[in-house]
């Protein structure tokens, strides 16, 4: 199925399967007795990033930085303010993912999907494993009942859920927390998409069934041709599973680059603040003390200067002056907005 759309944008590189320009996300803040001008929430604002296809692309950050509203804008379950989100799947023209509408809207779906973070409550409990996992499928039209119960078999048995048979006609309350997150996998992947957004889909799990989880993304991504925004606040997460990481502060993506180069050679402030918070296994190692200043700034009509301006131990009044630095190439293929960096 092609998306038929009168606006298509010009063609992206054949490599690149998701481009980002610009996207934003406000949100008008409540009101209380105690602030009556509301102001906006600055949610997400103005990030560019690419991901490849067969990539997988960790966006990492503190709680409330906009990593989930970023995953929620690429599949369009909220609408951006501003930017424009390509996709550039097969070898059809790239489309403005946050200009679509109606039918072109539901045949889009079938592109990009989205596991959820929590297994617990992304399942209605009064539907059986196989009413879950091919809704998409009706949805889609894809296929009658039999066709269903196949494609649904066969996805149970991918995602390690063997033999499909015993776990068919069972209610999530049946499953365990590694299981129940296997069906969501699946359940995303029925309909064969071409990106795929990951909240934290390892979060609620228990430590000991993580590793098997996250290893069968990766098997899955490389042979169905997947690419993957695997969002996250676990560094060691990160390093496991993504080709590139994305770093995001307050709405703004601060720093970009290969997985092992960031980690090794942080060039943000705010990535190394981050990078000095993951414990280590040796109580002999001394950590040097995290140099940067307060807490986490409200996201609410935020002054035009660098986001980490308040927190950061290298700012100076030509920070103060200026606005938030763009990326700027900081060689290695890092990307990172600091003047200092």
């Amino acid at each position: 199925m092609t998306l038929d759309i009168a606006k298509l944008v010009p063609s992206l590189d054949s490599r690149i399967l998701l481009k980002v320009e610009g996207l934003r996300k406000y949100y008008r803040a409540t009101a209380n007795r105690f602030r009556r001008n509301r102001g906006l929430i600055h949610a997400v604002d103005g990030i560019d990033f690419e991901v490849a296809k067969d990539e997988s692309l960790g966006l990492v950050g503190e709680s409330g930085c906009g990593k989930t509203t970023t995953g929620k804008l690429l599949v369009r379950l909220i609408d951006p303010t501003a930017g424009r989100i390509l996709l550039n799947p097969g070898q059809q023209q790239p489309t403005d993912i946050a200009t679509l509408k109606g039918k072109p809207l539901k045949a889009f779906r079938r592109k990009v999907q989205i596991i959820f973070q929590d297994p617990y409550e992304s399942m209605n409990p009064r539907r059986t494993i196989f009413d879950t996992v091919a809704e998409p499928l009706k949805v889609q039209k894809m296929g009658g009942t039999l066709e269903h119960l196949d494609r649904v078999s066969h996805m149970l048995e991918l995602v390690g859920l063997t033999p499909p048979s015993t776990f068919l006609f069972r209610y999530p309350h049946e499953l365990s927390g590694g299981q129940r997150q296997r069906v969501a996998i699946a359940r995303a992947l029925i309909v064969e998409p071409a990106f795929v957004v990951a909240d934290e889909p390892t979060s609620m799990l228990d430590v000991s069934i993580r590793t098997g989880v996250m290893r069968l993304m990766e098997e899955l991504a490389a042979r169905l041709g997947i690419g993957y925004l695997y969002i996250t606040h676990d560094l060691a997460v990160a390093r496991y599973v993504c080709d590139r990481i994305a770093v995001m502060y307050l709405g703004k993506i601060v720093e970009v680059g290969e997985t092992e180069e960031l980690l090794q050679r942080p060039k943000h402030p705010y990535t190394q603040a981050l990078l000095s918070a993951v414990p280590v296994p040796d109580p002999t190692f001394t950590r040097p003390p995290v140099r940067i200043k307060g807490g986490v700034s409200v996201p609410v009509d935020p002054p035009d200067q660098c986001r980490f301006y308040s927190r950061c131990p290298l700012a100076d009044d030509f920070c103060r002056d200026n606005p938030h630095p763009p990326l700027e190439d900081k060689g290695a293929g890092q990307l990172a907005a600091c003047y200092k960096a």
